[in-house]
């Protein structure tokens, strides 16, 4: 079954880190472009952040500076460091793979997703 597993997710106070991982099962991401995206309760699904294939990366300008997004084509594992956290960071984040990064959000294949939760 192809699918992939998000892991990391936790609740922490403001100014805290985490790290959220990516895996796949089923098949390599590899050629994938990867990404990751959050929705919060009664808000609207956003993307965070995407890395393509030749390690070109996109933020959006909320978490610009505070979050890193990363892969490792050899281990096939998408991560996202998340520093400075904020209250509203707080939503569940799942990522997302697809062979171009324009189709992340559209027909991408998607996680079940890791809750985030920051506390002031």
């Amino acid at each position: 079954q192809v699918q992939l597993v998000e892991s990391g997710g936790g609740s922490v106070q403001a100014g805290g880190s985490l790290v959220l991982s990516c895996k796949p099962s089923g098949y390599s991401f590899s050629r994938d472009c990867l990404g990751w995206f959050r929705q919060a309760p009664g808000k609207e699904r956003e993307e965070v952040a995407h890395i393509g294939t030749d390690g070109g990366t996109y933020y959006t300008d909320s978490v610009k500076g505070r979050f890193t997004i990363s892969r490792d084509n050899a281990e096939d594992i998408l991560k996202l460091r998340m520093n400075s956290l904020r209250p509203e960071d707080t939503a569940m984040y799942y990522c997302a793979a697809a062979f171009l990064c324009v189709d992340l959000e559209r027909i991408g294949l998607w996680g079940q997703g890791t809750q985030v939760t920051v506390s002031s």
